[in-house]
């Protein structure tokens, strides 16, 4: 018997709205909420058994890590990839990606020190150079 007051809620029936105007019934919005809960829980269970065919891993991870990149222009890239044991620079053109140069793993190469001040040291400057002006 409860099974059936479950189904009939379930049911959009025709409800009049105060004015006379036919509304929308509780069920509408039960059939919707339980649709709404269908779908992630289809979205859920894919996640899931994603996970169980890549082995648990997520994807894009492994052997294989993209430590940086610079881009060169709109879609022109510079990347920095980890690849085992050691790091490839990979230049990326639209329909081609070259390998540049291979270093081993680890060994980063030397950053040059900016002869340019930072933005906050620069604006200091300014703010000093305008209080002075007469």
């Amino acid at each position: 018997m409860p099974r059936i007051l479950i189904l009939l809620a379930l049911l959009p029936l025709p409800v009049m709205a105060a004015d006379g105007a036919p509304g929308i019934s509780a069920g509408t919005y039960i059939q919707a909420t339980l649709a709404l809960l269908l779908i992630v829980g289809l979205l859920l269970g894919a996640t899931w058994a994603a996970r169980k065919v890549s082995g648990g891993r997520m994807f894009g991870q492994g052997n294989l890590r993209v430590i940086s990149g610079v881009a060169l222009g709109p879609k022109e890239r510079i990347v920095l990839v980890e690849v085992a044991d050691s790091w490839l620079v990979v230049g990326i053109v639209p329909g081609q990606i070259r390998t540049l140069h291979t270093l081993p793993k680890g060994e980063s190469a030397p950053t040059l020190e900016s002869t340019t001040p930072a933005f906050g040291e620069w604006l200091k400057a300014i703010r000093e150079r305008k209080n002075d002006a007469p």
